[in-house]
Protein backbone atom coordinates (compact mmCIF):
# COMPACT_ATOMS: atom_id res chain seq x y z
CA UNK A 1 0.00 0.00 0.00
CA UNK A 2 1.41 3.37 -1.05
CA UNK A 3 1.61 6.37 1.26
CA UNK A 4 -1.27 8.09 -0.57
CA UNK A 5 -3.43 4.98 -0.25
CA UNK A 6 -2.65 4.77 3.47
CA UNK A 7 -3.55 8.43 3.90
CA UNK A 8 -6.84 8.01 2.02
CA UNK A 9 -7.80 5.01 4.14
CA UNK A 10 -6.97 6.96 7.31
CA UNK A 11 -9.04 9.93 6.13
CA UNK A 12 -12.12 7.80 5.60
CA UNK A 13 -11.66 5.89 8.85
CA UNK A 14 -10.96 8.99 10.94
CA UNK A 15 -7.52 7.89 12.15
CA UNK A 16 -6.13 9.90 15.04
CA UNK A 17 -2.80 10.67 13.35
CA UNK A 18 -4.57 13.13 11.05
CA UNK A 19 -5.67 15.31 14.00
CA UNK A 20 -2.61 17.65 13.76
CA UNK A 21 -3.67 18.48 10.20
CA UNK A 22 -7.08 19.84 11.20
CA UNK A 23 -6.01 23.52 11.16
CA UNK A 24 -4.83 23.07 7.57
CA UNK A 25 -8.09 21.34 6.72
CA UNK A 26 -10.07 24.25 8.18
CA UNK A 27 -7.99 26.71 6.15
CA UNK A 28 -8.55 24.70 2.98
CA UNK A 29 -12.32 24.63 3.64
CA UNK A 30 -12.33 28.42 4.11
CA UNK A 31 -10.42 28.98 0.87
CA UNK A 32 -12.77 26.72 -1.12
CA UNK A 33 -15.83 28.43 0.35
CA UNK A 34 -14.43 31.86 -0.55
CA UNK A 35 -13.66 30.62 -4.06
CA UNK A 36 -17.20 29.29 -4.51
CA UNK A 37 -18.73 32.53 -3.27
CA UNK A 38 -16.55 34.55 -5.67
CA UNK A 39 -17.93 32.67 -8.67
CA UNK A 40 -21.53 32.77 -7.44
CA UNK A 41 -21.36 36.53 -6.75
CA UNK A 42 -19.84 37.35 -10.14
CA UNK A 43 -16.45 38.44 -8.83
CA UNK A 44 -14.91 35.73 -11.01
CA UNK A 45 -15.83 35.20 -14.65
CA UNK A 46 -18.16 32.35 -15.58
CA UNK A 47 -18.86 31.27 -19.16
CA UNK A 48 -22.44 30.13 -19.63
CA UNK A 49 -23.03 27.86 -22.61
CA UNK A 50 -26.03 28.50 -24.87
CA UNK A 51 -27.12 24.90 -24.19
CA UNK A 52 -27.86 23.08 -20.91
CA UNK A 53 -24.79 21.96 -18.96
CA UNK A 54 -24.95 19.02 -16.56
CA UNK A 55 -22.01 18.74 -14.19
CA UNK A 56 -21.13 15.40 -12.61
CA UNK A 57 -18.67 15.51 -9.74
CA UNK A 58 -18.01 14.78 -6.11
CA UNK A 59 -16.69 16.51 -3.01
CA UNK A 60 -14.58 13.53 -1.92
CA UNK A 61 -11.31 12.02 -3.05
CA UNK A 62 -11.30 8.47 -4.34
CA UNK A 63 -13.52 6.72 -6.86
CA UNK A 64 -17.28 7.16 -6.63
CA UNK A 65 -18.40 5.89 -10.05
CA UNK A 66 -18.56 9.21 -11.91
CA UNK A 67 -17.58 7.82 -15.31
CA UNK A 68 -20.34 5.14 -15.37
CA UNK A 69 -22.81 7.86 -14.38
CA UNK A 70 -21.60 10.11 -17.20
CA UNK A 71 -21.94 7.21 -19.66
CA UNK A 72 -25.48 6.53 -18.39
CA UNK A 73 -26.40 10.20 -18.74
CA UNK A 74 -25.34 10.55 -22.37
CA UNK A 75 -27.01 7.27 -23.35
CA UNK A 76 -30.20 8.45 -21.66
CA UNK A 77 -29.95 11.86 -23.33
CA UNK A 78 -29.56 10.25 -26.75
CA UNK A 79 -32.64 8.12 -26.08
CA UNK A 80 -34.58 11.33 -25.32
CA UNK A 81 -33.59 12.82 -28.68
CA UNK A 82 -30.77 15.09 -27.51
CA UNK A 83 -27.29 15.36 -29.06
CA UNK A 84 -25.02 15.27 -26.01
CA UNK A 85 -21.28 15.75 -25.70
CA UNK A 86 -18.81 15.18 -22.88
CA UNK A 87 -16.19 17.65 -21.67
CA UNK A 88 -13.51 16.39 -19.32
CA UNK A 89 -10.15 17.47 -18.01
CA UNK A 90 -8.27 14.52 -19.51
CA UNK A 91 -6.34 13.64 -16.37
CA UNK A 92 -3.14 11.74 -17.16
CA UNK A 93 -3.14 12.77 -20.82
CA UNK A 94 -0.56 15.03 -22.41
CA UNK A 95 -1.83 16.39 -25.70
CA UNK A 96 0.19 18.81 -27.80
CA UNK A 97 -2.84 21.08 -28.23
CA UNK A 98 -6.18 21.64 -26.52
CA UNK A 99 -9.07 21.26 -26.86
CA UNK A 100 -8.48 17.62 -27.81
CA UNK A 101 -11.29 15.83 -29.63
CA UNK A 102 -11.19 12.27 -28.32
CA UNK A 103 -12.28 9.39 -30.53
CA UNK A 104 -12.23 5.64 -30.02
CA UNK A 105 -8.82 5.53 -31.72
CA UNK A 106 -7.10 8.36 -29.84
CA UNK A 107 -3.77 7.52 -28.19
CA UNK A 108 -4.45 7.09 -24.47
CA UNK A 109 -1.22 8.92 -23.61
CA UNK A 110 -2.75 12.05 -25.19
CA UNK A 111 -6.30 11.78 -23.88
CA UNK A 112 -5.98 10.06 -20.52
CA UNK A 113 -7.80 6.86 -19.63
CA UNK A 114 -11.30 8.08 -18.73
CA UNK A 115 -11.91 10.27 -21.84
CA UNK A 116 -10.87 7.43 -24.14
CA UNK A 117 -13.01 4.94 -22.23
CA UNK A 118 -16.04 7.24 -22.46
CA UNK A 119 -15.49 7.83 -26.18
CA UNK A 120 -15.39 4.07 -26.78
CA UNK A 121 -18.38 3.32 -24.57
CA UNK A 122 -20.76 6.05 -25.71
CA UNK A 123 -19.88 7.11 -29.26
CA UNK A 124 -20.76 10.74 -28.46
CA UNK A 125 -18.36 13.67 -28.97
CA UNK A 126 -15.79 13.82 -26.18
CA UNK A 127 -13.45 16.77 -25.67
CA UNK A 128 -10.57 16.81 -23.18
CA UNK A 129 -9.35 20.20 -22.01
CA UNK A 130 -7.99 21.44 -18.67
CA UNK A 131 -9.96 24.63 -19.42
CA UNK A 132 -13.48 23.22 -19.29
CA UNK A 133 -15.18 26.27 -20.79
CA UNK A 134 -12.91 26.10 -23.85
CA UNK A 135 -13.71 22.42 -24.28
CA UNK A 136 -17.43 23.12 -23.87
CA UNK A 137 -17.27 25.76 -26.61
CA UNK A 138 -15.80 23.12 -28.91
CA UNK A 139 -18.77 20.84 -28.22
CA UNK A 140 -21.26 23.63 -28.92
CA UNK A 141 -19.51 24.30 -32.23
CA UNK A 142 -19.79 20.58 -33.01
CA UNK A 143 -23.57 20.77 -32.65
CA UNK A 144 -24.13 19.35 -29.17
CA UNK A 145 -27.33 20.58 -27.53
CA UNK A 146 -26.51 19.27 -24.03
CA UNK A 147 -23.06 19.17 -22.41
CA UNK A 148 -22.11 16.74 -19.65
CA UNK A 149 -19.04 17.80 -17.66
CA UNK A 150 -17.18 14.83 -16.19
CA UNK A 151 -15.70 15.51 -12.73
CA UNK A 152 -16.46 19.21 -13.05
CA UNK A 153 -17.97 20.20 -9.71
CA UNK A 154 -14.96 22.32 -8.71
CA UNK A 155 -14.41 23.81 -12.20
CA UNK A 156 -16.68 26.78 -11.55
CA UNK A 157 -15.58 28.90 -14.51
CA UNK A 158 -17.89 26.73 -16.61
CA UNK A 159 -21.48 27.73 -15.88
CA UNK A 160 -23.84 24.90 -15.08
CA UNK A 161 -27.57 24.33 -15.07
CA UNK A 162 -27.66 21.03 -13.17
CA UNK A 163 -25.12 19.83 -10.61
CA UNK A 164 -25.01 16.14 -9.67
CA UNK A 165 -22.79 15.18 -6.73
CA UNK A 166 -21.92 11.50 -6.47
CA UNK A 167 -20.80 9.82 -3.24
CA UNK A 168 -19.60 6.33 -2.41
CA UNK A 169 -22.11 4.62 -0.14
CA UNK A 170 -19.49 2.65 1.75
CA UNK A 171 -16.95 5.45 2.25
CA UNK A 172 -19.43 8.26 2.72
CA UNK A 173 -17.84 11.53 3.82
CA UNK A 174 -15.14 9.89 5.91
CA UNK A 175 -14.16 12.08 8.86
CA UNK A 176 -16.03 15.01 7.19
CA UNK A 177 -12.89 17.18 7.10
CA UNK A 178 -11.22 18.87 4.15
CA UNK A 179 -7.78 18.19 2.75
CA UNK A 180 -5.26 17.38 4.13
CA UNK A 181 -7.04 16.45 7.37
CA UNK A 182 -9.73 14.48 5.56
CA UNK A 183 -10.98 13.33 2.14
CA UNK A 184 -13.19 16.33 1.27
CA UNK A 185 -12.41 18.59 -1.70
CA UNK A 186 -15.00 21.05 -0.42
CA UNK A 187 -16.90 21.42 2.87
CA UNK A 188 -19.79 19.00 3.36
CA UNK A 189 -22.15 22.01 3.23
CA UNK A 190 -21.48 22.13 -0.54
CA UNK A 191 -23.96 19.28 -0.92
CA UNK A 192 -26.71 21.73 -0.01
CA UNK A 193 -26.01 23.76 -3.18
CA UNK A 194 -26.12 20.91 -5.73
CA UNK A 195 -29.31 19.89 -7.53
CA UNK A 196 -29.11 16.22 -6.65
CA UNK A 197 -26.96 13.96 -4.48
CA UNK A 198 -26.47 10.43 -5.77
CA UNK A 199 -25.01 7.56 -3.75
CA UNK A 200 -23.25 4.64 -5.39
CA UNK A 201 -24.22 1.53 -3.42
CA UNK A 202 -25.88 1.19 -0.04
CA UNK A 203 -25.64 4.54 1.77
CA UNK A 204 -24.05 4.88 5.19
CA UNK A 205 -26.09 6.61 7.94
CA UNK A 206 -23.97 9.77 7.64
CA UNK A 207 -25.14 10.50 4.06
CA UNK A 208 -28.14 12.67 3.12
CA UNK A 209 -31.48 10.90 3.46
CA UNK A 210 -32.81 12.48 0.26
CA UNK A 211 -30.03 11.02 -1.90
CA UNK A 212 -30.80 9.04 -5.04
CA UNK A 213 -29.39 5.53 -5.02
CA UNK A 214 -27.27 4.38 -7.95
CA UNK A 215 -25.99 0.87 -8.55
CA UNK A 216 -23.16 -0.34 -10.78
CA UNK A 217 -24.41 -3.44 -12.55
CA UNK A 218 -22.06 -5.90 -14.30
CA UNK A 219 -23.28 -6.51 -17.86
CA UNK A 220 -20.81 -8.57 -19.90
CA UNK A 221 -17.34 -10.05 -20.12
CA UNK A 222 -15.40 -8.57 -23.03
CA UNK A 223 -12.25 -10.08 -24.49
CA UNK A 224 -9.58 -7.40 -24.35
CA UNK A 225 -8.09 -7.82 -27.82
CA UNK A 226 -10.95 -9.24 -29.95
CA UNK A 227 -13.77 -7.27 -28.35
CA UNK A 228 -15.90 -10.43 -28.20
CA UNK A 229 -18.66 -10.06 -25.61
CA UNK A 230 -19.82 -12.97 -23.49
CA UNK A 231 -22.57 -13.28 -20.84
CA UNK A 232 -21.66 -13.21 -17.17
CA UNK A 233 -22.57 -16.89 -16.76
CA UNK A 234 -20.98 -19.24 -17.58
CA UNK A 235 -17.54 -17.71 -17.11
CA UNK A 236 -15.68 -17.53 -20.44
CA UNK A 237 -12.37 -18.25 -18.67
CA UNK A 238 -11.05 -20.64 -16.07
CA UNK A 239 -10.46 -19.82 -12.41
CA UNK A 240 -8.40 -18.90 -10.46
CA UNK A 241 -7.49 -15.62 -12.15
CA UNK A 242 -5.27 -12.60 -11.72
CA UNK A 243 -7.25 -9.37 -11.43
CA UNK A 244 -5.93 -5.81 -11.59
CA UNK A 245 -7.66 -2.52 -10.83
CA UNK A 246 -6.19 0.97 -11.19
CA UNK A 247 -9.28 2.88 -10.11
CA UNK A 248 -10.23 5.07 -7.16
CA UNK A 249 -11.57 2.17 -5.14
CA UNK A 250 -10.13 -1.17 -6.39
CA UNK A 251 -11.90 -3.09 -3.62
CA UNK A 252 -15.24 -2.48 -5.31
CA UNK A 253 -14.07 -4.28 -8.45
CA UNK A 254 -12.67 -7.23 -6.50
CA UNK A 255 -15.87 -7.49 -4.44
CA UNK A 256 -17.90 -7.59 -7.65
CA UNK A 257 -15.72 -10.38 -9.02
CA UNK A 258 -16.41 -12.36 -5.86
CA UNK A 259 -20.17 -12.04 -6.33
CA UNK A 260 -19.74 -13.48 -9.83
CA UNK A 261 -17.98 -16.56 -8.50
CA UNK A 262 -14.49 -15.43 -9.55
CA UNK A 263 -11.53 -15.95 -7.25
CA UNK A 264 -7.75 -15.68 -7.45
CA UNK A 265 -5.12 -13.01 -6.84
CA UNK A 266 -6.22 -9.38 -6.48
CA UNK A 267 -3.72 -6.66 -7.46
CA UNK A 268 -4.75 -3.05 -6.69
CA UNK A 269 -2.94 -0.15 -8.33
CA UNK A 270 -3.22 3.60 -7.89
CA UNK A 271 -5.96 5.52 -9.69
CA UNK A 272 -4.97 6.30 -13.32
CA UNK A 273 -1.97 3.99 -12.94
CA UNK A 274 0.39 3.92 -15.92
CA UNK A 275 0.79 0.22 -16.73
CA UNK A 276 3.84 -1.34 -18.30
CA UNK A 277 4.22 -4.90 -19.55
CA UNK A 278 6.08 -5.80 -16.37
CA UNK A 279 3.05 -4.72 -14.33
CA UNK A 280 1.09 -7.60 -15.84
CA UNK A 281 3.68 -10.34 -15.40
CA UNK A 282 3.16 -12.88 -12.64
CA UNK A 283 5.48 -15.58 -11.34
CA UNK A 284 5.07 -19.32 -11.01
CA UNK A 285 1.68 -20.91 -11.54
CA UNK A 286 0.01 -17.51 -11.63
CA UNK A 287 1.69 -16.75 -14.96
CA UNK A 288 -0.79 -18.97 -16.82
CA UNK A 289 -3.93 -17.56 -15.21
CA UNK A 290 -6.44 -15.42 -17.12
CA UNK A 291 -6.15 -11.69 -16.43
CA UNK A 292 -9.23 -9.61 -15.52
CA UNK A 293 -9.50 -5.82 -15.41
CA UNK A 294 -11.87 -2.85 -15.47
CA UNK A 295 -12.81 -0.89 -18.59
CA UNK A 296 -10.66 1.97 -17.33
CA UNK A 297 -7.63 -0.32 -17.18
CA UNK A 298 -8.42 -1.85 -20.55
CA UNK A 299 -7.72 1.29 -22.59
CA UNK A 300 -4.14 1.27 -21.24
CA UNK A 301 -3.47 -2.48 -21.30
CA UNK A 302 -4.76 -3.61 -24.68
CA UNK A 303 -1.34 -3.79 -26.33
CA UNK A 304 0.64 -5.14 -23.38
CA UNK A 305 -1.71 -7.64 -21.73
CA UNK A 306 -1.47 -11.44 -22.26
CA UNK A 307 -3.84 -13.08 -24.78
CA UNK A 308 -6.25 -14.49 -22.18
CA UNK A 309 -7.36 -11.10 -20.81
CA UNK A 310 -10.94 -10.09 -20.09
CA UNK A 311 -12.74 -6.88 -19.18
CA UNK A 312 -15.76 -6.72 -16.90
CA UNK A 313 -18.09 -4.08 -18.33
CA UNK A 314 -20.50 -2.38 -15.92
CA UNK A 315 -23.30 0.14 -16.30
CA UNK A 316 -24.96 2.52 -13.90
CA UNK A 317 -28.55 1.84 -12.91
CA UNK A 318 -30.79 4.64 -11.64
CA UNK A 319 -34.43 4.71 -10.51
CA UNK A 320 -37.26 5.92 -12.77
CA UNK A 321 -37.93 8.79 -10.37
CA UNK A 322 -34.53 10.26 -11.19
CA UNK A 323 -35.18 9.96 -14.93
CA UNK A 324 -38.51 11.76 -14.51
CA UNK A 325 -36.90 14.56 -12.49
CA UNK A 326 -34.09 14.99 -15.00
CA UNK A 327 -36.45 15.02 -17.99
CA UNK A 328 -38.60 17.68 -16.32
CA UNK A 329 -35.58 19.86 -15.53
CA UNK A 330 -34.18 19.63 -19.07
CA UNK A 331 -37.55 20.38 -20.65
CA UNK A 332 -37.84 23.52 -18.54
CA UNK A 333 -34.27 24.59 -19.33
CA UNK A 334 -34.74 24.09 -23.07
CA UNK A 335 -38.01 26.02 -23.08
CA UNK A 336 -36.49 28.90 -21.12
CA UNK A 337 -33.54 29.17 -23.51
CA UNK A 338 -35.85 29.25 -26.50
CA UNK A 339 -37.87 32.04 -24.86
CA UNK A 340 -34.75 34.03 -23.96
CA UNK A 341 -33.35 33.58 -27.47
Amino acid sequence: MTLSQRWLKAAYQGSFWLVPLRPLGALYAWVMKRRYDAYVSGKRDVWQAPVPVIVVGNITLGGTGKSPLVAWLVRWLKAQGYTPGIVTRGYGGKAADYPLVVTADTDVTQSGDEPLMLAQQTGVPVVADPQRSRGAKQLVTAGCDVIVSDDGLQHLSLGRDIELALLDGCWGLGNRRCLPAGPLREPASRLQQVDAVLVNGTPSPSLPEHATLMQLVPTTWRHLTTGEQRPLIPLPFSVPVNAIAGIGRPERFFETLGTLGVYGGWYPFGDHYHYEASSLQFAGRQAARPLLMTAKDAVKCRHIAPPDSWVLDVEASLPPEFEYWLAKRLTALTARRRTDG
